[in-house]
């Protein structure tokens, strides 16, 4: 009966430490309880907090039309049922509760309700964050270790193409993604994730987004600092998923392509003087010039390699 306790019942919830200690509570008494009894204490709660009708109203209705409510749902869920300091595997396990009721469309909007960038004044889910212009790292990281624990061992109910198809769906939350987030989201879910995203692609004839996708990680390792020589081994990781040789080259053909016309866009916004006060056109072209000399430098430390060893 305690206000904290319950869904919308706090006057002042993000100063709040009810539901924290609310979860720890939760976290030591279910401490070595099957997945069972676990499940039962989760559609109790469940219920008591009349979650699945609040659920169903955020991920149904426009995106921030109902932002207090989205706010409580993410504070009661993290605060609660993902519990910080929770193992990875009691983690994985409510996390998979929450979501996979739902179709994968609203996992997608629940997943970025839960994780997604809020704002610093008022805790409220920023949505538009993808969408208006490339992020940080703070921004995506929450989603990011969620995508690793959903594909991580712990989390069974989860096949490789479920944990592939939410982050697709994740994508156009709520509108399109800029590539550059896309390609910052993956680096930062890591390698496996990055690599089995970027085979689907390939193994489906996806070429020219699969070269996009590409040219954009080469601008986010320029841009935050990680080693050129990941995406070029990335590259040549996916260079093996093609069944033929035309395919795999026809690849390569897109991923030269997208650099000439990114550079070529670039250099006519900044012709056109199209400047802000941190003057980003002329920072995009610069990092993307940089990208690409370091990415193709990386390509010939590998090619002269091999070939002074034959």
């Amino acid at each position: 009966q305690v206000s904290c306790f319950k869904l919308n019942g706090c006057a002042s919830p993000l100063h709040c430490l009810g539901l924290q200690c609310y979860g720890v509570f939760l976290q030591i008494l279910t401490a070595g309880w099957d997945e069972l009894e676990c499940h039962r204490v989760f559609n109790f709660l469940w219920e008591l907090s009349n979650l699945a009708r609040k659920v169903q109203t955020v991920v149904s209705g426009k995106p921030g039309s109902a932002r207090r409510l989205e706010l409580r749902i993410r504070l009661f869920c993290r605060g609660v049922l993902l519990s910080p300091g929770s193992h990875r595997s009691d983690s994985a396990f409510w996390l998979t509760r929450i979501l996979k009721p739902w179709p994968m469309v609203n996992q997608a909007r629940l997943l970025y309700i839960l994780f997604g960038p809020v704002s610093s004044l008022d805790g409220h889910v920023v949505w538009q964050k993808m969408i208006e212009g490339p992020t940080d790292e703070s921004s995506l990281k929450g989603l990011a270790d969620a995508i690793k624990l959903l594909y991580g061992t712990e989390a069974r109910e989860w096949t490789a193409d479920d944990v592939i198809s939410l982050v697709d769906e994740l994508s156009v939350v709520p509108q399109e993604w800029l590539m550059e987030n896309n390609a910052r989201l993956l680096l930062l879910s890591g390698n496996s994730i990055c690599f089995t995203f970027l085979a689907s692609k390939a193994v489906n004839g996806r070429a020219v987004e699969l070269a996009r996708l590409m040219v954009f990680m080469a601008l986010v390792c320029e841009k935050d600092l990680y080693c050129m020589d990941w995406a070029v081994k990335m590259m040549q990781k996916v260079c093996k998923v093609f069944s033929t040789p035309w395919e795999r080259n026809n690849f390569l053909q897109c991923l030269e392509n997208t650099f000439a016309h990114m550079l070529m866009d670039m250099l006519q916004a900044v012709l056109a003087g199209e400047r802000d006060e941190e003057d980003s056109s002329f920072l995009n072209l610069f990092h993307l010039v940089n990208a690409q000399a370091n990415f193709h430098k990386e390509i010939l430390y590998l090619a002269m390699g091999s070939s002074s060893t034959t």
